[in-house]
């Protein structure tokens, strides 16, 4: 069993590459171009990227805008998810703007961002974190409302503050759901990257995307969309695996 686990993931792999060379094959007949596209021209323009350090300086500035962008989204969507647990009032009233403002594309906003905040990292700051604050508030909201009524019942006859019980009481508890939001939130994160990094800055996944096209370098194209995924799914990975450890804790 152990061994068909470790195969069944290998054996999906090389179907995909194997359709994938059978897509690029076909292309080929229909435009030329298309060989620079094909597994073989892509993992030899991989191996040399990854032996060069221009692909690790785009790949460092993605992830500190990833981390950044999370923990502006962590820093507003918690509290504003804890509020709306405890408060029936403020859920009510936010309730249905919240709901309305997840549903925009966070790309929609793309051209605002840059004529308020200008070109630069500050737009992507922005795209980032609107993209990843509604999953960590909603999964908050619901650790909330899904606490034992007890723990804060048992709080307040001990004499609890309201400090107090948030620190030891609310947080302990809603943490599983926060890193459920936060695994959530990565992977939006990680999606409007790309688009978010084509607004004028001149590092980052994105960028290397554009300039990999404009470049005609279609094969260093392919392999960035290669590294993304690899590097997404890592995110991933950490995340789950954190998020399991905290529930076996």
């Amino acid at each position: 069993m152990r061994g068909a686990g470790l195969l069944l993931p290998f054996a999906g792999l090389l179907a995909a590459a194997l359709a994938w060379a059978a897509g690029a094959g076909w292309l080929v007949s229909v435009t030329p171009v298309a060989t620079a596209f094909a597994p073989l021209a892509t993992f030899e323009a991989l191996q040399q990227l990854v032996q060069g350090s221009d692909l690790w300086v785009h790949v460092a500035v993605s992830l500190q805008r990833v981390a950044i962008g999370l923990v502006f989204a962590l820093v507003l969507g918690i509290p504003l998810g804890v509020l709306t647990g405890l408060s029936p009032l403020f859920s009510k009233t936010t309730t249905p703007l919240f709901q309305f403002a997840r549903m925009i594309s966070p790309l929609s906003w793309m051209p605002i961002a840059v004529m308020v905040l200008g070109v630069g990292d500050a737009p992507v700051y922005f795209l980032l974190a609107f993209a990843a604050v509604w999953p960590i508030l909603l999964n908050t909201a619901s650790g909330v409302a899904q606490l034992d009524p007890n723990w804060l019942l048992l709080a307040r006859s001990l004499s609890a503050t309201r400090r107090e019980t948030l620190l030891r009481v609310i947080l302990p508890g809603i943490t599983a759901h926060i890193l459920t939001g936060v695994r959530l939130a990565i992977g939006i994160i990680w999606i409007v990257l790309v688009p978010a990094e084509m607004l004028g800055v001149s590092a980052g996944l994105g960028y290397f995307i554009l300039d990999s096209r404009d470049r005609l370098a279609y094969s260093d194209l392919m392999a960035a969309i290669l590294v993304i995924g690899f590097l997404g799914y890592l995110l991933d990975h950490g995340a789950r695996s954190l998020h399991r450890r905290w529930l076996h804790a």
